[in-house]
């Protein structure tokens, strides 16, 4: 059994064999033609010129019907990629002089533009070569006298180098479970559609081409990014109980989205979406999300040589805005380094960039992109129901200048005569100085977002990426609940609202917890909300609050989840 990890984009479980996708290019001997030969060769590429664009029109109005227009925009790159007077004369040029079949002489042409994207490992340049190789792929084949798209005949999960846009949504559901690339990032063409089009999907899988067959039996984990070759019988069913649970929990959202998230003694939980990019709103709504309790805003930022202007942010958000309504949206400020990075400025390596110049700490250095995202959030926020997040604040020293620079944007957009709206200010408690200090910090906040993820990270010096100590990531640890009652201690005093919205929000057994100590707001992945809203309505606030009192007496990790898991088995019965 062979056990490869990479980046989780679209949930749920696959279990096929696997088929591997080649390179489309792979050409046959180039075959001279005859001077009268180069007239019906031209016609030949002219004709796949044209079968190209109407497979890409039809792709185009299949995705807006099925998917939505935002994701069909893909598409209007790669008709613009098309129409290249370039790309059609210079192979018509190749044919004419060359004397070479349409086939090579549009694969000349191909060679010669690829160099026009460079050879960097940004995302964003390599989604534009990928939606180029898109479309000369969709000419390519009607070129060659044998290709054709790889036909599937039983239930396979996918695996390539790489996948365009208009590959991920021409997949027959009936046949494709899911798939898997050695490319690949998060916010990629390829993985907005895999959640759209919901097939579990896993990229980033570097090399995993050269350590697997054609025709092996595999699983695919896109919940938590893992593709297994190979799993022993009792992986399989392990797995199948995994993937007939998602399935049966996808199936029942549609029963639950629409009930109200109340525990039976009357006390209401709200329950929210952590987004990454403003399409996932949709997605949000479609699970019954009350509002998105973490909007991560990365992703403006990430994978690009420039810095997005303040008009792109703000229509960026205003699309959140314009799909949830009046719905709460907590937008957090920008949180790159640690394991995020932005192209479009030179910072040197970092030892420990998780404790380095990330998050706020980069933003108060960097004012002018702090300003620059706070002025697009206010003005967004005047189209729906918006609070700023600032995240990883560690001292007060941090909260005074935030409000301060808070203070400036708001006195340019007043000379600039924009309208704004000013909005709330949260603060993430996510490090243990801010836990501790949560009282003094609650003076300076409208409300506090636990980062669940990063405060257990930071409190047991455990990186939690790192499967040799994933044994130490434990979020009932006696050190990381007592953070957590301090918290709400200190919000409760001052009166302001207190949420959740780490990974632990979507573990029944530290919901139970968070309920008890009086936590109202959770904020998860969409499509955990089901789950946790079924959950909720089945218990008392009043019981979890003995529960947690009891807990509270235990001294480890593995005592306290034990406990809390074996009484939510006995009030569910």
């Amino acid at each position: 059994m062979k056990r490869f990890t990479g980046i989780p984009v679209s949930s749920g479980i696959a279990i096929a064999h696997t088929t591997v996708l080649r390179n489309v290019f792979l050409l046959p001997p180039e075959r001279r033609i005859n001077k009268n030969e180069i007239a019906f060769e031209i016609q030949r590429f002219e004709n796949a010129l044209r079968n190209a664009e109407r497979d890409i029109l039809e792709t185009q109005r299949k995705v807006s019907s099925t998917v939505g227009r935002k994701y069909a925009e893909i598409f209007a790159v790669h008709l613009m990629f098309l129409k290249d007077r370039y790309l059609k004369e210079q192979t018509v040029r190749n044919i004419e002089t060359e004397q070479v079949e349409a086939a090579h002489a549009f694969h000349k042409t191909i060679q010669g533009l690829q160099m026009l994207f460079g050879k960097t490992d940004k995302d964003t340049a390599r989604d534009k070569r990928r939606d180029f190789f898109d479309v000369a792929e969709r000419v390519f084949l009607y070129l060659k006298e044998k290709g054709s798209e790889k036909i599937f005949v039983r239930p396979v999960i996918v695996v390539a180098y790489d996948l365009s846009p208009s590959q991920t949504v021409s997949f027959d559901r009936k046949y494709v479970m899911g798939f898997a690339t050695e490319l690949g990032s998060e916010t990629s063409h390829t993985a907005i559609m895999a959640k759209a089009l919901e097939i579990p999907a896993v990229v980033g899988l570097e090399n995993v081409l050269d350590k697997i067959k054609e025709d092996q039996m595999a699983i695919l984990d896109g919940t938590n990014g893992h593709l297994i070759v190979e799993p022993t019988s009792c992986t399989i069913e392990e797995y199948k109980k995994k993937r007939d649970d998602f399935i049966r929990q996808r199936k029942n959202f549609y029963l639950t989205r629409r009930l109200v998230s109340k525990t039976p003694d009357g006390v209401r939980i709200s329950l929210m979406a952590n987004i990454s990019m403003p399409e996932e709103a949709a997605t949000a709504v479609r699970y019954g999300a009350e509002g998105i309790g973490l909007f991560r805003t990365e992703f403006l930022f990430l994978n690009r040589n420039d810095l997005p202007s303040e008009n792109e942010q703000y229509e960026s958000y205003k699309k959140v805005a314009e799909i949830m309504g009046r719905k709460q949206v907590v937008i957090r400020t920008l949180d790159i380094g640690g394991d995020k990075f932005v192209s479009a400025f030179q910072s040197s390596m970092e030892l420990n960039p998780f404790l380095g110049w990330r998050a706020i700490r980069f933003c108060l250095s960097r004012t002018d992109i702090f300003k620059t995202q706070l002025k697009a959030i206010m003005r967004a926020g005047v189209h729906g129901n918006f609070r700023i997040l600032i995240p990883m604040i560690s001292t007060v020293e941090e909260i005074r200048k935030t409000h301060v620079i808070i203070e400036e944007a708001i006195d340019e957009l007043k000379k600039e005569q924009k309208k704004f709206n000013k909005l709330p200010l949260g603060i993430m408690i996510e490090v243990p100085s801010a836990a501790l200090q949560a009282e003094s910090f609650a003076k300076y906040a409208d409300f506090f977002s636990i980062g669940t993820n990063d405060l257990i990270q930071y409190t047991i010096a455990v990186d939690r990426v790192n499967e040799k100590i994933s044994y130490l990531y434990q979020p009932c640890n006696p050190a990381i609940l007592k953070l957590l009652y301090m918290t709400v201690e200190a919000a409760s005093k001052e009166g302001i609202d207190v949420s959740v919205c780490g990974e632990t929000a979507s573990i029944p057994e530290t919901v139970v917890f968070f309920m008890g100590l009086g936590i109202k707001e959770l904020s998860m992945a969409p499509a955990a909300i089901p789950q946790i809203k079924q959950l909720i309505r089945k218990v008392p606030c009043l019981w979890a609050r003995e529960i947690v009192e009891k807990a509270s007496h235990l001294s480890s990790h593995s005592e306290i989840f034990e406990f809390l898991k074996k009484s939510i088995e006995k009030v569910l019965k």
